[in-house]
C-alpha cells in the first residue's frame, strides 16, 4: 500500500499519547443513519489495561451523543502543531508543503451513567487542564457544577486502534529536515518544549498501515 507513506507515520505510540495530552481538544468524528456529527470536545488520557480510554463531555443538547449508543467505533483526531513550509528554508530544492503532528484514534464509546462519577471526571478534567501550576480548583459541592449535571453526558472511548500522522519532512536532507524542524519552532516560540520533545519520541514506521493495533504499549 503506497499510502499513508510509512515515512510520515508514527510507529511510537506513547509519542501520539503525549500528543494528545499536550493538545487535549480533540475533533471527535461519529455516524448515525447517515449523517456524520462532529464536535470538538477536550479529552483527558486514562490508563488501563489496554490501550487506555479518552475521557470526555457532550451536552447533553447535542445530538452527537446519540450516535454513541448506536454505533460501535468513533474517530478521534488530536491537532498538533503545523506549518507551512515555503522552499526558502531548504538548503536543496524542494517544493512546497505542510508539516503537522496528528493523532488519530478510534474506540468504542461507552456512557459513564452514575451523575457522581460523572462528576468526579470533571473534577478529574479540570485538575489535568490546569496543569502543574492551577489557579483553580473545582470542588464537589460546586452548586453550578451541580446545576449543569443534568446536561452533560459523560463517556469514556475505549481505544481499539490509533495512528500517528507526524508529517516533518522524514524523507529530506539532515539539514533540510533542520530547517523545517525550525520553522516550525518558530511559528509555536512558547511550545518549543513540546515540539522538540515530540521530534526526540518520533519513530518512522517501516511499513505502511491504515491504523495500528499494538500490544498493550
Amino acid at each position: 500500500m503506497k499510502y499513508p507513506p510509512p515515512h510520515h507515520q508514527e510507529a511510537n505510540f506513547e509519542n501520539c499519547v503525549y500528543l494528545a495530552k499536550a493538545f487535549p481538544l480533540a475533533t471527535v468524528i461519529s455516524s448515525l443513519e447517515g449523517s456524520i456529527y462532529s464536535s470538538h470536545i477536550p479529552l483527558v488520557y486514562q490508563e488501563n489495561d489496554g490501550l487506555g480510554v479518552f475521557v470526555g463531555h457532550l451536552d447533553r443538547f447535542n445530538p452527537q451523543w446519540e450516535s454513541f449508543q448506536k454505533e460501535s467505533s468513533v474517530t478521534l483526531i488530536f491537532h498538533g502543531p503545523e506549518t507551512y513550509i515555503s522552499p526558502a528554508v531548504y538548503h536543496s530544492t524542494q517544493l512546497p508543503t505542510w508539516n503537522y503532528f496528528k493523532a488519530h484514534f478510534k474506540g468504542v464509546p461507552r456512557f459513564i451513567e452514575d451523575p457522581e462519577k460523572v462528576k468526579k471526571s470533571l473534577i478529574t478534567m479540570t485538575k489535568v487542564l490546569e496543569g502543574s501550576e492551577p489557579r483553580y480548583r473545582l470542588e464537589a459541592d460546586n452548586p453550578r457544577m451541580e446545576a449543569a449535571l443534568a446536561y452533560i453526558v459523560g463517556f469514556e472511548i475505549e481505544i481499539t486502534a490509533w495512528e500517528g500522522k507526524h508529517k516533518i519532512s522524514q524523507d529530506k536532507h539532515q539539514k533540510d529536515r533542520s530547517e523545517a524542524q525550525k520553522a516550525l519552532e518558530d511559528k509555536y516560540p512558547a511550545m518549543q518544549d513540546i515540539i522538540q520533545n515530540l521530534y526526540a519520541q518520533h519513530q518512522t514506521r517501516t511499513t505502511s498501515t491504515d491504523e495500528s493495533t499494538p500490544p498493550n504499549p
